[in-house]
């Protein structure tokens, strides 16, 4: 039932009573208690305001401490949270009245902020994807019921959308994540939208934010330009938001249980390559298969070898033993590049150094040994500004042949041969 009448209503009800119909009868017609239909009546005829407004809000015996609050919360054109407000009322201050008092005070004295429009823009193809994460709890690939991310790309210009499945949100399962959505969209666009995750974004947010040292080297590799969203501005992003609920609706894993990981990947892109031979693209008119298709001659090629992901990335000088540290070891670089700083990526299970566009040496990480050798990186030919290593004598050969060789394997002469060297 409705308590509070526009002024046609309250017509409404005067016409009727004066052509005889009870109240019971205009309150059931109007859908109002009879006694709003009593109230009008009785001040039929008065044109006052109605008084029972202007009575005193419970909420204005604390009329200064929800301005001091107002105002410490007060965030650009963002309207408060009187939800909050209300908890800090009644936990703060021992508040007695109701939340909507608390309401009905904000609206008079706190008038809604204007409303921020937004301008629409159709990107052209190959410019832009879109990036977010969904999560979906109690997934079954195996193991029992467990929660599964799943990694959101979409093409802003026909609408392709990839989903790939992961584990966890890490470095390692952001970059990895990456690297099979491009391999679906099979390119990469200019520009990738991204949300404010800590695996893109360390501190900040939208275009003051500070990029992720990792993820930048990762763009930076692949030839395309990370796009921070503003805070708070979900429409900034909205093809992705809107595939995030298309998932959920088309490509959903629902109850059932998968034979592994690879075995809802694959079900998940079924489920989405029909839904992209089926829906129409806004921007073309046409299927989003058939506008996908004509976009990916317009994207970056994929390389011959995308980037090992790594949740690590820093910059190394090689000294002159042609050696660079990295997480308390030390790693031989061909000498060429001694003199000259490298890229040293920690990836799952390995490390590489990479300099001049290539990865020039890959090695086991978190290894027992804290040096590590590679006769290979003291061969070759000497530059203009670097000269070659010399060469192994007698001694260093012999001691290279022994290392080289198992414990159980080395022979009682070759130590011999050692002691002959050596006088």
């Amino acid at each position: 039932m409705r308590h509070r009448l526009r002024r046609e209503e309250v017509v409404t009800i005067e016409v009727l009573a004066e052509r005889g119909q009870s109240k019971s009868e205009i309150a059931r017609a109007l859908g109002v208690t009879e006694g709003t239909v009593r109230h009008h009546l009785k001040h039929q005829g008065d044109c006052s305001e109605d008084g029972r407004k202007d009575k005193p809000r419970l909420a204005e015996a604390v009329a200064g401490i929800i301005d001091v609050w107002v105002e410490r919360q007060r965030d650009g054109d963002r309207p408060v949270n009187v939800r909050d407000l209300y908890d800090h009322l009644v936990d703060d201050h021992d508040y007695a009245g109701s939340y909507k008092s608390v309401l009905r005070y904000m609206r008079a004295k706190y008038p809604k902020p204007p409303m921020r429009t937004y301008r629409r823009v159709e990107t052209p193809p190959g410019a832009q994807v879109q990036t977010d994460w969904a999560e979906y709890p109690g997934i079954d690939v195996g193991r029992g019921p467990e929660r599964l991310h799943a990694f959101m790309m979409v093409l802003s210009h026909s609408r392709k959308t990839v989903m790939v499945w992961s584990r966890t949100e890490d470095q390692l399962g952001w970059l990895w994540c990456h690297n099979e959505a491009f391999r679906r969209l099979c390119g990469i666009a200019a520009v990738n939208r991204v949300d404010n995750v800590k695996t893109a974004v360390m501190r900040g947010a939208g275009a003051w934010g500070v990029l992720n040292e990792t993820y930048r080297t990762y763009a930076r590799m692949l030839g395309f330009h990370i796009d921070p969203c503003q805070p708070r501005a979900a429409n900034a992003k909205g093809k992705v938001e809107a595939k995030v609920r298309l998932s959920r609706l088309r490509a959903g894993p629902g109850a059932r249980r998968y034979d592994g990981l690879a075995h809802l990947q694959a079900w998940s892109d079924a489920r989405l390559e029909t839904w992209a031979k089926q829906a129409v693209c806004p921007a073309t008119g046409r299927k989003v298969q058939d506008s996908w298709e004509a976009e990916v001659p317009l994207l970056s090629p994929l390389p011959m070898l995308l980037p090992e992901p790594f949740d690590v990335v820093v910059t190394r000088p090689v000294h002159r033993d042609c050696m660079v540290h990295f997480e308390d070891r030390q790693y031989p670089v061909p000498f060429q590049y001694v003199g000259r700083r490298v890229e040293v990526r920690g990836c799952a299970g390995k490390v590489q150094i990479a300099a001049d566009g290539k990865v020039l040496r890959e090695y086991e990480r978190h290894t027992p040994e804290r040096v590590l050798v590679d006769p290979t990186c003291y061969e070759g030919q000497a530059t203009a500004d670097v000269l070659s290593p010399l060469p192994l004598g007698r001694m260093g050969r012999r001691l290279q042949e022994l290392f080289e060789m198992p414990v159980q394997a080395r022979p009682i002469d070759l130590y011999a041969a050692l002691a002959e060297v050596a006088r």
